[in-house]
């Protein structure tokens, strides 16, 4: 899929997601896909707030300790989508989130925070016959999600 048509299809997710019960917009696709380039340009040209969850969390974290880390990382990433501005908020680097220490369900996590204003998270992984995945079989991090309640585009051509 080129840029300007991915752009399009996400435009239009995004607009899509304003009337769902989660407002969660997933742009899935590998490594290099092309995902943070593309919520760099929707920021940049849409005035979207981005957010590098592994930087904001890891700031807010890191003085905790690995049994407070694990009570709180759902607050403080509450809080840091809070302080954000605007309606329709992009998120990258999702990596921390998937750390086997914080004992966290992502996609859960998600969806939860998507509840009043629309999130547009970059998603490492793939997308097929109604299974989300993230990270590559074998990986430490490896997850895969059946039931997806999130608008789904993904970089491959399907």
């Amino acid at each position: 899929m080129t840029t300007p048509d991915f752009k399009a299809v996400l435009l239009g997710a995004i607009a899509q997601a304003t009337g769902q019960y989660y407002r969660l917009v997933l742009v899935v696709g590998s490594s290099q896909s092309g995902k943070t380039g593309l919520l760099q340009t929707l920021a940049r040209e849409k005035g979207y707030t981005l957010l590098n969850v592994n930087l904001e969390l890891s700031k807010r974290l890191l003085e905790l300790t690995r049994t407070q880390r694990t009570r709180h990382v759902e607050r403080v990433l509450k809080e840091v989508i809070a302080s954000a501005a605007g309606d329709v908020l992009l998120l990258d680097n999702l990596e921390i989130l998937f750390d086997a220490g914080l004992a966290v369900e992502p996609l859960r996590l998600l969806q939860g925070s998507s509840r009043n204003r629309t999130l547009v998270a970059a998603w490492n992984g793939q997308y097929r016959d109604g299974v989300l995945t993230y990270a590559e079989p074998g990986h430490p991090e490896h997850a895969r999600f059946k039931q997806v309640e999130a608008i789904v585009v993904s970089t491959e051509a399907p």
